[in-house]
């Protein structure tokens, strides 16, 4: 078995340098919205904006990849909470909490979206996979649940999952808006929504 060589030299001090730029970007935003700069960020890492450049040639190219950096990040909050409680929902409803707790992250996150509808922006690949992937995933997610019992099984589970993706967006601009509206609560409603009622549960012992 041949021992996997860990990145050595120039490589890895690019490596560690690129991802200090991406992680000052990611906290940079998440206190300023889109309005940070790339002066803010190359002066939180010690770098001159050229240099900043040579690894996210482009903002776009930057942006995006903070975008990506939230997603790992809320996915491992909606995971962590779907294992306590062994409900995909429950961690649907943390990734919403994941939302507020980072409100720069959640602006830039609506401004690219809606830029992105744009075929010719940069973002546009980045979206149309994102909620494909997305819709596959929670729809999966749902077809167990329905399988088992733990959410209504009379509408198409892709449905109730594109369903569930747009609760969650039109919930965050809401708040964008208003930041009193308590969007993990609201979405603690809709996913109760999704519950089967006691009729089909009856309906179901009685065909068997």
């Amino acid at each position: 078995m041949t021992n996997q060589r860990k990145p050595r030299g120039p490589y890895r001090k690019s490596a560690e340098r690129r991802e200090q730029i991406l992680q000052a970007a990611y906290e940079a935003i998440d206190e300023y919205g889109e309005r940070a700069s790339l002066q803010d960020i190359a002066d939180r890492v010690g770098v001159t904006q050229p240099a900043l450049t040579y690894y996210f040639p482009t903002r776009d190219e930057l942006l995006l990849a903070v975008l990506e950096r939230r997603d790992v990040m809320g996915k491992a909050s909606a995971g962590a909470a779907a294992a306590e409680h062994r409900n995909m929902i429950d961690g649907m409803v943390a990734s919403t909490r994941h939302t507020t707790d980072h409100p720069g992250l959640a602006k830039l996150y609506v401004t690219l979206s809606a830029a992105a509808t744009d075929p010719e922006s940069p973002a546009h690949s980045y979206f149309t996979e994102r909620y494909r992937g997305l819709a596959t995933e929670v729809t999966r997610d749902f077809e167990e649940e329905q399988r088992a019992g733990g959410i209504r099984a009379d509408e198409p589970a892709e449905h109730l999952a594109r369903a569930l993706l747009a609760v969650l967006d039109g919930l965050q601009i809401q708040w964008m808006h208003d930041p009193t509206v308590d969007i993990a609560a609201i979405a603690e409603t809709f996913t109760r929504l999704l519950a089967p009622s006691p009729a089909s549960g009856a309906d179901n012992e009685s065909a068997d």
